[in-house]
């Protein structure tokens, strides 16, 4: 299956989309001074050799804007040579994180659970009971807020939530974007989770996109999280490739 990196890496940040984005040749750089990653990074538009010149370009912009330069970079060979330039100015990798791509039609055939009286529901924008999932015990609640600002301002989005007496127990959203639908803040709460609720929301999600025609889906997952990895595999995921951030300590 060809990869189209280009797409997919607009389409995320169509998803999660920064406080300002500015694109130079080859590269898109989103300028945002929250705690989501892929909103404030740097990322190359494809996987070819990049010249290690351009480093200095982005700092430069990065600055100008009173921000800390980051460096979202895939791990293949042909990025050797430009991650060494960064090693040598003072950076160092962090978080990596893989992009996984499968198809609607199999993941919305996903088996899910749900607790007794857990409702289904779909909207365009996010409201304060799908936020609340973010907030909740066991979750960043400075990272959660920063993930319900940007995830609520997504092009073309959808925003599903399974809801218990009123209280949303699990949440996720999908962005249609680039002629991908891209899966973003998969969360379930403490208290619910080994019910098979992700799985639920994932299906939801795909279900949308495959009422939209749109056969290819993506998501990106921390390469440590073992859990939700299992459950992209049992939906039909496979690794497109891995990242990970350069930042200077």
């Amino acid at each position: 299956m060809h990869i189209d990196v280009e797409s997919i890496e607009r389409a995320t940040l169509a998803a999660v989309p920064p406080a300002a984005l500015q694109e130079m040749p080859g590269w898109l750089l989103g300028l945002d001074s929250g705690t989501v990653g892929r909103a404030h990074s740097a990322v190359p538009l494809q996987h070819a050799a990049p010249d290690p010149a351009v480093v200095a370009q982005i700092e430069q912009c990065y600055a100008a804007h009173g921000l800390k330069p980051t460096f979202r970079l895939p791990l293949v060979a042909s990025f050797e040579s430009f991650r060494d330039a960064l090693a040598r100015r003072g950076y160092a990798p962090s978080q990596p994180t893989r992009v996984q791509v499968g198809s609607s039609h199999a993941v919305q055939q996903l088996p899910g659970g749900s607790p007794q009286g857990a409702d289904l529901e779909l909207a365009a924008t996010p409201d304060e009971a799908w936020a609340s999932v973010f907030l909740g015990e066991g979750f960043d609640p400075v990272d959660g807020a920063n993930r319900v600002r940007l995830l609520g301002r997504a092009q073309d989005a959808v925003f599903a939530s399974l809801r218990v007496d009123g209280r949303a127990v699990a949440a996720g959203a999908a962005s249609f974007s680039h002629g991908w639908a891209s899966i973003h803040g998969m969360r379930t709460a403490l208290s619910h989770r080994g019910q098979g609720l992700a799985s639920r929301i994932l299906a939801s999600l795909s279900s949308r996109a495959q009422a939209r025609g749109i056969t290819s889906v993506f998501l990106q997952v921390d390469a440590e999280n073992t859990r939700a990895q299992d459950l992209y595999q049992r939906a039909g995921f496979a690794t497109a490739w891995t990242y990970d951030y350069w930042r200077k300590p």
